[in-house]
């Protein structure tokens, strides 16, 4: 089984090299046949030329979003072009763990699941420099959609998770621009009855760069998703439903 790995990446310059050299290397030393795909997205400094200079060493491919950036769309433009079994959405600012990257693959493997979801807020996981503001708004998003949908997991929002390629092509298609992306691919893979599997996961502040996600920006956005999906849930008549809930 082949794993893409699709790494939205806008102004990274200074992160893309330990963090594409530490998950290749996690991969390679677990046997895990992979690749790795950087969205540069409409970057302004030298992310495309730092993410070339990688591929000589690294199964790296660089793709250019040339439109208007934004993560969402980032991440959209990597999944036409991915060629694995499976695929994760890693951060290229280091946040996700390369360790648990190898995990949820094995998880996905072994438990012959659909997805894999990351939690930081279970036993096992934890963040690391987490602002107390993002925090708080996090958990209180959260706790909405798990109320809204009637769901255990508990961290819906986090953008670090792992599809199958049939999933991706069952939850097309997808609309979100930024990162509320995070929070509709989930949902659609749930709604739409594909089987996921929780696992505890590390999340660290990043320490070059500058953080994308701009809270003031992103209310209005996630909750248009989550509405959304809500209404997909309730009145859709289980016309995306995956083919086998509907034997």
């Amino acid at each position: 089984m082949k794993l893409s790995i699709i790494i939205p990446a806008h102004n990274e310059e200074g992160a893309l090299p330990a963090t594409i050299s530490a998950l290749s290397a996690r991969l390679s030393g677990a046997q895990i046949n992979h690749e790795i795909i950087v969205v540069n997205d409409n970057s302004r400094d030298n992310t495309r030329a730092v993410a070339q200079q990688l591929s000589p060493r690294f199964p790296v491919q660089v793709i250019d979003n040339t439109g208007p950036n934004g993560y969402g769309l980032a991440v959209r433009l990597g999944i036409q072009h991915f060629s694995g079994d499976a695929v994760a959405i890693v951060m290229a600012d280091a946040s996700d763990a390369p360790e648990d990257v190898v995990k949820f693959f094995q998880t996905m493997e072994s438990k012959g699941v659909d997805c894999v979801f990351g939690s930081r807020f279970i036993p096992g996981g934890r963040t690391i420099d987490y602002p107390w503001p993002k925090k708080i708004l996090n958990r209180f998003a959260n706790l909405f959609i798990r109320l809204l949908f009637g769901l255990r997991y508990n961290d819906m929002t986090n953008a670090f998770k792992m599809y199958r390629r049939e999933v991706i092509l069952g939850t097309q298609p997808l609309l979100s621009h930024h990162f509320n992306l995070t929070v509709e691919l989930p949902l659609k893979a749930i709604i739409r009855g594909y089987s996921y599997e929780v696992v505890p996961n590390i999340w660290i502040n990043r320490k070059t760069g500058i953080s994308k996600f701009k809270i003031k920006e992103m209310g209005s956005r996630y909750l248009f998703i989550v509405i959304y999906c809500w209404l997909e849930k309730w009145l859709s008549r289980g016309n995306y439903l995956k083919k086998d809930q509907l034997n």
